[in-house]
């Protein structure tokens, strides 16, 4: 019997349906049958997609990879200057997780210390990590061109800076229900540690 074919509209939404999961509950709080049902596949099909939960799992750490850079570069577009385009792109996470009242955090983050063990996983990502860090030290760069953020130290280790220390606010953020280790965040370093 021929296999059915495959549809990209359903393997998005698994992918979507799968993010909203790990971020809810962790990857191995995740498992494929709930992210089957909800999404209204049978069983059987999940191996018409993916080869296994890991790959699921790269999938859905690619699709997550790739909405930081899409909103990162919608934030930074229209904007009147790079370090604008930053808080514009910080403003709406902060938005986002006050919507989900403080609950998910970063998936990078969240899987990153769940998934130790997998080595293909950890290079998905680290990839993304790297591609987010990537995309800030870009517009760093650009705020140092127009002498809005020192140029004392390289744009990828400002960019660096301010990742890891907003993941360390997300965690702050999570615990104590509250936006405030976010801006500081922001405010002890673009307003602050990042002027020229």
């Amino acid at each position: 019997m021929a296999r059915p074919r495959r549809s990209d509209d359903t393997r998005q939404m698994l992918v979507e349906e799968g993010s909203a999961g790990f971020l809810a509950n962790g990857y191995h709080g995740t498992g494929i049958k709930q992210v089957l049902d909800a999404v209204g596949v049978p069983k059987g099909s999940f191996y018409n997609y993916f080869d296994s939960k890991e790959s699921f799992a790269q999938a859905v750490i690619d699709h997550y990879s790739l909405c930081i850079q899409r909103n990162l570069a919608d934030a930074l577009g229209p904007a009147s200057d790079p370090i604008d385009g930053l808080r514009v792109f910080f403003d709406r996470l902060i938005d986002d997780f006050v919507a989900a009242d403080y609950t998910g955090g970063c998936l990078i983050a969240n899987l990153g210390g769940e998934l130790e063990g997998s080595e293909t996983l950890r290079e998905s990502l680290s990839g993304a990590f790297t591609a987010w860090r990537d995309g800030v030290a870009v517009a760093l760069r650009e705020a140092q061109e127009q002498k809005l953020v020192r140029d004392d130290i390289d744009a990828a280790e400002l960019a660096d800076l301010l990742v890891e220390s907003w993941e360390g606010a997300v965690i702050r953020m999570k615990i104590e229900r509250s936006i405030r280790p976010l801006r500081n965040c922001l405010r002890r370093l673009l307003d602050d540690y990042f002027l020229p």
